[in-house]
């Protein structure tokens, strides 16, 4: 049986993951020997200090970006050496992505706004217009579809965010600093928001670099110079897994 084979239960997985870059004649290992495997419905975290590789680790797991070693999995398929139309595909069927600074256009509404990953597929339609209106009703926005984001506040923005990241039934979500910009209320409703998800049966990667809100996943993968310094549990339902 081959490797790709035996990875295909796993959502994602990174093995012996490394990511150099050039600078003169000095070579960065922002990622050396990494590996991470998410299981289906699971909420992981990202910590580490600032330059120890949560950046490049996430520019990986989104597929923006490629290992100078090692190997990534995506749903069993190994996408660590497909070129950039094939992961741009990956990019868009298999990962919804949110972002600090939301990322949403300001020319549209709520309801374009969540219609652009499939837009972009060639896939706008009645039918996926019912479906954004549904996500957009599911993150408590079903009465502002025709509102655009300058209309709205810091966390509805995310919420739009988050539903948007929704539309492609990916394998899982990717959040970066995903409440970074939001009050601590709003911040709070957000990581509610997330766990309801959870809840529900998606797969959360969340990097942050607050402790209090990696604590909410189910472990937390701590980075140091580019390596896996540890690995927490944070809930016990999933010693299993680390």
């Amino acid at each position: 049986m081959s490797e790709t084979e035996t990875r295909t239960d796993a959502i994602a997985e990174l093995v012996g993951v490394e990511r150099h870059y050039v600078m003169g004649e000095t070579t960065v290992r922002a990622l050396d020997g990494v590996n991470v495997r998410i299981e289906r419905g699971e909420y992981i975290t990202i910590m580490g200090r600032s330059g120890s590789g949560k950046s490049t680790l996430l520019n990986i797991l989104g597929c923006l970006d490629r290992p100078t070693a090692g190997r990534y999995f995506v749903g069993g398929r190994d996408v660590s050496k497909l070129d950039d139309d094939a992961l741009s595909d990956v990019r868009g069927h298999d990962i919804g992505f949110i972002f600090q600074s939301f990322n949403l256009i300001p020319q549209l509404t709520v309801l374009e706004n969540l219609e652009v990953p499939l837009f972009y597929q060639g896939r706008v339609n009645a039918e996926t217009r019912d479906k954004a209106a549904a996500l957009a009703e599911r993150v408590g926005l079903g009465g502002r579809l025709d509102h655009r984001p300058s209309e709205l506040s810091g966390g509805q923005q995310q919420r739009v965010a988050i539903a948007r990241s929704l539309m492609n039934d990916p394998l899982f979500l990717l959040a970066d600093e995903a409440t970074g910009n939001l009050d601590s209320n709003t911040e709070l409703e957000i990581l509610q928001l997330l766990d309801e998800l959870q809840a529900e049966g998606k797969t959360i990667v969340l990097v942050t670099h607050n402790e209090d809100i990696a604590d909410r996943g189910d472990r937390t993968v701590w980075l140091a110079d580019g390596r896996v310094d540890r690995i927490e549990i944070q809930n016990s339902k999933h010693e299993s897994l680390a």
